[in-house]
Parts: structure tokens; sequence; C-alpha cells
């Protein structure tokens, strides 16, 4: 599949990889899309209830995008495509 499919599967809640990847395990999700009232958030980060409250928000909103699982077992927040990618055919779902 091309990279235009790629994303329609994340958007329908799949994870995609590419065979053209090196490491093996690496997949793609399509992470966020929804808020954190500012007394749940997690302690120890830059954003507090009173960093929010100082911006004005009642919520802190996490924006869709595309997370990955590498090879090393790490979770990485904000993946972004080369052009390789981009112009890619061997991306696949994961199942």
């Amino acid at each position: 599949m091309n990279f235009g499919q790629a994303i329609e599967a994340l958007n329908e809640g799949k994870k995609v990889s590419r065979e053209g990847w090196n490491g093996k395990g690496m997949f793609l999700v399509k992470a966020g899309g929804y808020s954190v009232a500012k007394d749940k958030l997690r302690e120890g980060t830059h954003f507090t209830a009173e960093f929010l409250e100082s911006q004005g928000v009642e919520t802190f909103d996490i924006v869709p995008h595309i997370d990955m699982w590498t090879a090393q077992k790490n979770y990485v927040s904000g993946w972004l495509a080369s052009q390789t990618d981009v112009f890619a055919d061997d991306w696949g779902i994961v199942e």
C-alpha cells in the first residue's frame, strides 16, 4: 500500500509499518485526539494545572499525531515521515 493508504489505516485505528525499514517490530500508530482535565495531568511535567490556568484554559488538548514503536522497544511521540516514506509503496498493516 502507499503512504496515503497507510494514513487511512492509521485513521481507522490500525498499526502500519514499512517492509523497507531495517528494524524488526517497528510500527506507527495514530495517537492523541483527546483532552485531559487540569486536575488529571501527570505530575513531573511542564504542563501543570497552574500553567493551564495561566494560559486561560481548563484542559490540556493532545492533538492527533503519529507515534512510533521502535526496534529498540521504545515509544517515540511525534514521528515524522521522510520523503522516502511518503513515496514508498511498501506500507502494510501490522496485525
